[in-house]
């Protein structure tokens, strides 16, 4: 019999990964956490539904696009692990995901600027025909911005392509006060939480081989 701890190692060894992004950002956390893994984009309809909470919505973003891979590419089939992720900053009540352009990217960095954000990211990991997800919630709060330092920013055009309009890994730092919670969850993926699926659906996987 396979105790727990000693069926997630061999989980790990024996799996790969499939990266439902083609967010560089997730790639290079994967890869900084020593999991190897291929790379299949998904596309799917990111528009939030009437009356949608911001949990639901990253959850059933993320839900879908580890589905449409292994509905697409037969991951699943091929014995590997389908990792998807969506990422949104919420303020206010209001989500904030990728700025359509850069004068709407001044305006979320405005609406951050002092005070303090949540950053939502929805997993599901699909493999061996189970499902597990989760949804990680990290506080991050600004230090004040005067609209000069707004518009350096947004020059620069490190946030047109992240949620929230900024990315805390690289010259955004600098305005980053106080992060309570994952690091990597603000950076894209939370990847001790994503370790933790990993777990639970090792521990599901082998229960059902076990039984052959």
């Amino acid at each position: 019999m396979l105790h727990g701890d000693h069926r997630s190692r061999v989980y790990h060894r024996a799996v790969r990964l499939v990266l439902a992004s083609r967010s560089p950002r997730r790639s290079h956390l994967l890869r900084e956490a020593g999991y190897d893994f291929d790379v299949i984009p998904a596309d799917v309809d990111e528009r939030r539904l009437p009356g949608e909470s911001p949990r639901d919505y990253v959850l059933r973003l993320a839900r879908a696009k580890a589905a449409t891979v292994v509905s697409g590419a037969l991951a699943e089939a091929d014995g590997k692990a389908v990792v998807a992720a969506d990422t949104i900053v919420v303020v206010d009540g209001d989500v904030l995901g990728k700025p359509a352009d850069r004068r709407e990217s001044a305006v979320m960095l405005g609406r951050l600027a002092g005070r303090t954000h949540e950053v939502l990211t929805g997993l599901a990991v699909i493999a061996g025909g189970q499902t597990v997800e989760a949804v990680e919630t990290t506080c991050v709060s600004f230090v004040p911005l005067d609209p000069d330092r707004i518009a350096w920013y947004v020059a620069t055009g490190e946030g047109d392509d992240k949620a929230g309009a900024y990315a805390a890994q690289g010259l955004g730092s600098r305005f980053v006060e106080r992060i309570e919670g994952s690091y990597t969850n603000v950076v894209g993926l939370p990847v001790a939480r994503l370790e933790a699926l990993l777990h639970e659906l090792a521990e599901t996987v082998f229960h059902l081989r076990g039984s052959r």
